[in-house]
């Protein structure tokens, strides 16, 4: 089905509910829309109802029977055929993800080759070892484990990641055996959309993954309270994450909550600058800032300061902020109407609260929620802009007189996720090392990334202390049984 939009038609997606798609019993509908041109739909998706969720519930639950009974490695088979279509249709859903929520083309492309990639990962995983031998005191018995799926697993997902995190989650979930149901963020449902399209072109049996999209005030509350629910994957702020984990712990389902982040890079007297100037730039601007391991606080020695402030003024300023569909753009706009209000009110925050914009900060006029890189210094640890998560291209520079004072200032935080430092000197990289307080340390590299196949996740308020990613997430994803045999 299509509508047409300034001579184009435009696409209307429906939910994926056992294996077909179906438009809501509501009738009601939501435009997604370009940030970089508002005026553009990119398409229509689903305002659903409690009921369709309750249905991709009881089609999850019925596909678990006999999917958890599949063998790893037909499980696997499939999510190889899902990879190799998302990597067909790669060109397609990455100019998607840009038209949806702005991500520069060139980043976009490179996060849908990356879930092509987790997705090739997690198909090995159908063929790993999921159990041990363990000796029993008792000579004439056997003793291992082996681990047991979950059941149906809720899948709530961000917008700033709309292809890598449904994919590190779904594909895990469903090669340990485990059925889902997604409920994407409103902004980037149409680009989820897209990607159970290629689920469903693999044909995985009816009801192994279900979309529902809408408010999440309505189904996401829903899939909490579904009596087939057995787990609870989330990516997102830290308000919505802790009302989830409040209910999932009430219903004493399983739940893993990756949320916040105030991430903090320290630039040492030892430090090659030109390095740290770049890290900084990409760590803390690349996808305007939205990203829960962006750079946000700059902790810089007293005597190097000076220095890489007017590198860091002068290579920021060569910026380009534009739609992300220009090859010439190197950061495109906030992805939303609200997240642009957000970013300008905590730029006037940072200034009422007394730091000083050195530059940025400025909404950029014309269509579009683009705003210019901000980098604020004097800059307190009790301000808000130092304290709170922005979510956007803000770089708060703080100076400091030893390793000592960088590594406490460092670890000022309610949360734990991701910090790096960028240091010569062996002896302050251990130092970091063992005392920083976070999931993902980083030496000489920017703050954010991880690969995939290594354990992601942070400390503190930034998660629910599980692990994403590699072979951690068979942690989260299934259970362990123990079994006895004479």
């Amino acid at each position: 089905m299509s509508v047409t939009n300034q001579e184009r038609e435009v696409k209307v997606y429906g939910n994926y509910i056992n294996g077909e798609w179906v438009n809501s019993a509501t009738g009601q509908v939501s435009e997604s829309t370009n940030p970089a041109k508002p005026s553009e739909i990119v398409g229509i998706v689903q305002k659903s109802s409690v009921e369709e969720v309750n249905e991709a519930f009881t089609a999850a639950n019925e596909a678990h029977k006999s999917w958890s009974r599949l063998a790893g490695p037909a499980r696997g088979d499939y999510l190889l055929k899902v990879s190799n279509i998302l990597e067909e249709r790669l060109d397609d859903i990455a100019l998607t993800m840009t038209k949806e929520m702005g991500k520069t083309y060139v980043e976009a492309k490179g996060e849908a080759a990356r879930g092509v990639a987790i997705l090739r990962y997690y198909a090995g995983e159908g063929m790993r070892s999921t159990g041990d031998i363990i000796p029993s005191s008792d000579s004439s018995a056997l003793m291992f484990t082996t681990r047991a799926s979950l059941g149906v697993v809720g899948v709530i997902t961000p917008w700033n990641f709309p292809i890598a995190i449904p994919i590190w989650k779904i594909a895990p979930a469903l090669v340990y055996g485990n059925t889902v149901v997604l409920k994407p963020a409103n902004e980037t449902s149409v680009t989820a959309a897209k990607i159970i399209e290629c689920f469903d072109e693999a044909k995985l049996p009816k009801g192994v993954i279900n979309l529902v999209t809408g408010s999440g005030a309505v189904i996401g509350d829903a899939m909490l309270a579904n009596p087939y629910i057995k787990a609870v994957t989330f990516t997102g702020s830290n308000t919505v994450g802790k009302h989830i984990g409040r209910q999932a712990f009430e219903r004493g389902i399983k739940y893993q909550l990756e949320m916040g982040g105030k991430n903090p890079v320290i630039v040492a007297e030892d430090a090659d600058l030109d390095l740290a100037v770049e890290a900084t730039i990409n760590g803390g601007l690349k996808s305007t800032g939205q990203k829960c391991t962006a750079t946000s606080r700059v902790i810089v020695h007293e005597s190097v300061y000076e220095e890489f402030k007017q590198k860091l003024m002068s290579e920021t300023a060569k910026i380009t902020v534009g739609n992300g569909e220009d090859s010439s753009t190197w950061m495109g706009p906030c992805a939303s109407a609200s997240q642009l209000e957000t970013v300008l009110s905590y730029i006037e925050i940072g200034q009422q609260e007394g730091a000083v914009l050195l530059q940025g900060g400025e909404r950029v006029e014309g269509e579009g929620y683009f705003v210019t890189p901000a980098i604020f210094e004097n800059v307190t640890p009790d301000m808000r802009i130092a304290r709170e998560e922005i979510f956007g291209p803000v770089l708060c520079l703080m100076k400091v007189s030893s390793m000592e004072e960088a590594v406490e200032l460092a670890n000022d935080s309610d949360f734990g996720l991701s910090a790096s430092i960028f240091t010569t000197n062996i002896q302050k990289m251990l130092t970091f090392i063992n005392e920083m307080d976070v999931g993902l340390v980083r030496i000489n590299a920017e703050s954010a990334g991880v690969e995939l196949q290594a354990p992601f996740g942070g400390m503190k308020q930034s998660s629910s202390h599980s692990r994403e990613q590699g072979r951690a997430a068979i942690e989260f994803f299934t259970s362990i049984k123990t079994v006895f045999v004479k």
